[in-house]
């Protein structure tokens, strides 16, 4: 049996690894369920998981004391876990929120696991993952789900009930996993507390978030990929700055809440930030059929174009009073990111590139005279925007394809380095995705300023279904009726088609 100890938090304990000796003075078994948040997995490899759970009886400050306690892992090839293939022990501490991130390697590519967690005489429900094909291999089909924007009190999670009876192989979420304030009409649920400032405050937010059970299925059914946007922190930050502080102060403030991120995903051990940096962009594979590179544009980002005195976040300028918009020095992603994403696209040889980031790429003008654009998203980044697209034509990266959320929205665009040149061929398709439950803005259907928007809409809340196979990658818009409205149906608000070899859209 493996014993996998968090090497930190077990000294700072004063544990031995051998004795952990302090482990008898625990209760035989808890007098309330310890797994009220249940379980998650993610980072599937070809030969491995990374297994999550958090030991909490309540949300609320976790309940678990500062004990550290002993938590079993089980994997099996089978739901009824009698043909085990792996099990281990993790040392849950208080250090970490009672968080464990059990990294299970050892297992066979492209195929389904079984796994549950024991601790304190209590057993969480089985759960299920996979792992990713080999490469070389190049699998038939790969259904993904594409995630963001989950403001708890606007709504319940009744896209993730839709979306578990679809059986994905894979759900990429791309930011605003929980929201640091209240804010939004007509609220349904409350976050019960003030805005998350500390590390308590953060950890109990996701904790409030993760007491949903139709997350909690959504989780328990398959492998997530996760990055964060700018709620996991504070609206609309840029690296060190926040809309109201900045400096020390909110880096202070950002270590709290990417600790907190971590302790509340299915991230290995390599993904643990150190203080307010952390390491969240990587690449991840689905055999020859699928590659992605999962972006973070929040922390090494250049701050927002033309801010107003003393204030910080995203506004809307125009070019004409805002000469910094332009500025070729300015970048979103920072230059080491940036650096590492182009040597990753020259390298990419799956059939579908696929850039996992955080918000819209393509160009938006609002209808404004003279026309504006918002700076926290890409078009407060234009040349780093046109260098990337750049990058990517030039790299010869197989049928890129761009996924994003943030704008409470579904957008779908033919994207070019140059927006003025609508004639130029397409470098990638983008599909922006609405939010879970966030509630969502004014988007028109069609613009005739930027053609190159073939669809956008934000009336409706839910998700993307995209179906990926060797000739084509077909992207569901699927919308539910109401969010605050635990039982609403679910429809598909448009149906697209890239063909393989094309970065040309297609009704479907």
């Amino acid at each position: 049996m493996t014993l996998l100890l968090p090497r930190r938090g077990v000294l700072r304990a004063g544990l031995a690894a051998p004795g952990l000796a302090l482990l008898g003075h625990l209760p035989a078994r808890a007098a309330e369920d310890p797994f009220a948040l249940s379980v998650a997995s993610g980072e599937p490899r070809p030969d491995s998981v990374v297994l999550w759970t958090r030991l909490a009886t309540r949300w609320q400050g976790g309940g678990m004391g500062e004990a550290p306690v002993p938590v079993d892992w089980v994997v099996a090839r089978d739901e009824g876990l009698r043909d085990v293939v792996r099990r281990g022990r993790a040392v849950a501490v208080a250090e970490d929120a009672h968080s464990v991130h059990a990294e299970v390697f050892g297992l066979e590519p492209d195929r389904p696991y079984w796994y549950r967690f024991t601790a304190l005489g209590a057993v969480t429900e089985t759960a299920r993952t996979r792992t990713a094909p080999r490469p070389g291999t190049l699998p038939a089909r790969l259904r993904l789900a594409v995630a963001s924007c989950q403001q708890y009190e606007q709504g319940y999670y009744a896209a993730y009930r839709h979306m578990l009876a679809e059986d994905p192989d894979l759900v990429v979420f791309l930011g605003d996993y929980i929201y640091e304030a209240s804010w939004g009409r007509n609220l349904v649920r409350s976050h019960e507390g003030p805005g998350a400032r500390d590390l308590a405050g953060y950890r109990d937010r996701y904790a409030l978030y993760k007491t949903d059970p139709d997350l909690q299925a959504m989780h328990r059914a398959c492998p997530w990929l996760v990055t964060w946007d700018d709620h996991e922190v504070s609206n609309d930050y840029a690296a060190d700055r926040g809309e109201a502080e900045e400096g020390e102060a909110f880096l202070a403030r950002r270590a709290a809440a990417y600790k907190a991120f971590w302790e509340h995903m299915p991230l290995p051990a390599s993904a643990r930030p150190d203080g307010p940096f952390a390491r969240i962009y990587r690449r991840a594979g689905f055999g020859d059929l699928a590659g992605f590179h999962l972006l973070d544009d929040r922390q090494h980002r250049a701050y927002q174009a033309c801010q107003r005195p003393g204030r910080g976040g995203g506004g809307y300028v125009s070019r004409e009073a805002c000469a910094e918009l332009d500025d070729p020095s300015r970048s979103m992603l920072g230059q080491a990111q940036e650096s590492w994403l182009r040597d990753g696209l020259r390298e990419a040889r799956a059939r579908w590139t696929i850039l996992a980031q955080q918000t819209r790429m393509a160009r938006l003008g609002t209808a404004r005279t003279p026309v504006t654009y918002w700076t926290d998203g890409w078009d407060g980044y234009p040349a780093a925007r046109a260098r990337l697209l750049e990058e990517l034509a030039a790299s010869g990266a197989p049928n890129p394809l761009v996924i994003g959320g943030d704008i409470h929205a579904n957008l779908v665009a033919e994207l070019r380095p140059d927006f003025d040149r609508p004639e130029a061929p397409a470098v990638a398709v983008e599909f922006t995705g609405t939010s879970i439950t966030s509630q969502g803005r004014a988007y028109r259907e069609t613009y005739a300023a930027d053609p190159h928007i073939a669809y956008a809409n934000g009336s409706a809340r839910g998700y993307l279904l995209m179906t990926l196979t060797p000739g084509t990658a077909t992207t569901d818009l699927r919308v539910i009726g109401d969010a605050r409205d635990r039982d609403t149906g679910i429809a598909t608000q448009r149906r697209f088609v890239v063909e393989a070899g094309r970065s040309a859209l297609h009704p479907g």
